[in-house]
């Protein structure tokens, strides 16, 4: 099955709507620099991949491109992994270790969740950004690095800061270039287009040529993807693997919304015979809500780790 040849590719991305050519021209022109960019926009956009496209379009694209997710690193293990530990600096600490700004050094660090790692880290953080040195933890000596840094968040910037989880002089420092990276709800005939895209390709790996049904492709159109480009593609598999030539997409999508629980005063409705696995889900998802989107008081409440949180997010 042949992809519209009207929808533009930019490294990883796909799309010709209006936001995603300013997207692209963003990216151009702030790849011939060496500014720090932060990317802003909601889960599922792609902020990874915007990051990389940055990377491979610099002067450092044959050097290391190095990502962290800054949420899913414990906070007392957070400055060890960006920095590097010298031997015997802790319990545990059997030899020196190189941490992430080393291992990226001559290249990109891409830093995503940035308001999620601790206050304190942050001072370190904007030192190292202002100075382009550290220490690793239980050193002396400093480390010289030449890092390009791209960071990146979910979350609104005045917000976040407001709420002390981003100091404000950091912010400024991180946006000397932002860019607002667009939910795919905002694209136009790019939602249909990354749908054909995807189930293209699905058909090339399983050599199969399975279409939409007409159906389908109106409930696509309609349908606000607030998971995004992520849950976009996810739903187009998922049809896939249940569809035989013709898959119907929006039945997919109706499974989802029929068991969903409702939300009153803080407490959660469920359904009689709801899968525990769905119920959890529901119950992670409410309570990041709740603490808007701030996932280290999210794990606190829900008494689980902040790995375990990521690990279930990720699946989710």
């Amino acid at each position: 099955m042949s992809v519209d040849k009207s929808m533009k590719r930019f490294g990883m991305m796909y799309g010709s709507s209006p936001m995603m050519e300013r997207l692209y021209e963003q990216i151009e022109r702030v790849s011939a620099t060496d500014a720090t960019v932060l990317l802003v926009g909601e889960s599922g956009t792609g902020k990874e991949l915007v990051a990389n496209a940055i990377h491979r379009q610099s002067m450092r694209k044959d050097q290391p491109f190095v990502a962290v997710n800054c949420g899913a690193i414990p906070a007392h293990l957070i400055e060890a992994a960006l920095f590097g530990h010298e031997k015997g600096s802790f319990t545990g600490a059997m030899r020196q270790h190189v941490g992430y700004f080393e291992h990226a050094s001559g290249g990109t660090l891409f830093l995503d969740e940035i308001t999620e790692m601790p206050v304190d880290m942050q001072v370190k953080l904007l030192r190292v950004l202002e100075s382009g040195r550290f220490s690793r933890v239980g050193g002396d000596n400093e480390v010289a690095v030449d890092v390009r840094l791209i960071a990146a968040t979910n979350r609104d910037l005045e917000t976040a800061v407001k709420q002390g989880n981003l100091r404000e002089d950091l912010m400024y420092r991180l946006a000397v270039f932002p860019v607002r990276i667009p939910p795919l709800r905002e694209r136009g005939t790019d939602i249909e287009l990354l749908a054909q895209q995807f189930l293209a390709e699905l058909n090339e790996k399983d050599k199969t040529q399975k279409v939409f049904s007409r159906n389908s492709l109106d409930v696509i159109r309609s349908y606000s993807w607030p998971g995004n480009v992520r849950e976009l593609k996810n739903v187009v598999h998922r049809a896939f693997i249940l569809g035989t030539d013709t898959l119907d997409i929006d039945e997919c999508i109706s499974e989802l919304a029929v068991k969903k629980p409702t939300v009153q005063d803080g407490y959660l409705n469920f359904f009689v015979g709801t899968p525990l696995a769905d119920a959890q889900r529901e119950i992670i998802l409410a309570t990041l809500k709740h603490y808007s989107g701030n996932k280290r008081l999210t794990a606190e409440a829900l008494g689980i780790s902040l790995k375990t949180l990521y690990n279930r997010l990720k699946e989710y």
